[in-house]
């Protein structure tokens, strides 16, 4: 049984978590959370890691010359580079409101490059 430690980031406690991993049974083992959103952030940061890119991209007629962006949603991690590198090649025209799409589908992901900021 392979076992690792983490820090919980749900919730502002960090609980210091001991994920264990049974690859015969492929069962996730948690201790160490003191609540169950902590277990379910162990399991899946072992088996499946997860975050939301958030990045700028450059905007043209503006009074800023990037524009804040994130992904929508949690995007694997191992997509991360791939995204940066579809975001790198991003130009938006300004209006922009937040929340506005800016690209759907990054990398194949599912996941929309949404506007966090409005800018006229």
């Amino acid at each position: 049984m392979n076992s690792t430690q983490i820090i919980c980031i749900v919730c502002p406690m960090g609980c210091h978590l001991e994920v264990a991993h049974d690859s015969a049974s492929g069962t996730y083992s948690v201790s160490g959370n003191k609540c169950s959103r902590g277990k379910e952030y162990g399991i899946n940061e072992l088996s499946n890691p997860t975050r939301v890119v958030t990045s700028t991209v450059v905007i043209e007629g503006a009074h800023l010359k990037r524009l804040p962006v994130k992904t929508n949603r949690p995007i694997a991690k191992g997509k991360m580079f791939e995204c940066m590198k579809e975001i790198d090649k991003v130009r938006v025209i300004a209006p922009v409101k937040m929340g506005q799409i800016i690209l759907k589908d990054i990398a194949g992901t599912g996941a929309d490059l949404i506007a966090t900021r409005s800018m006229g």
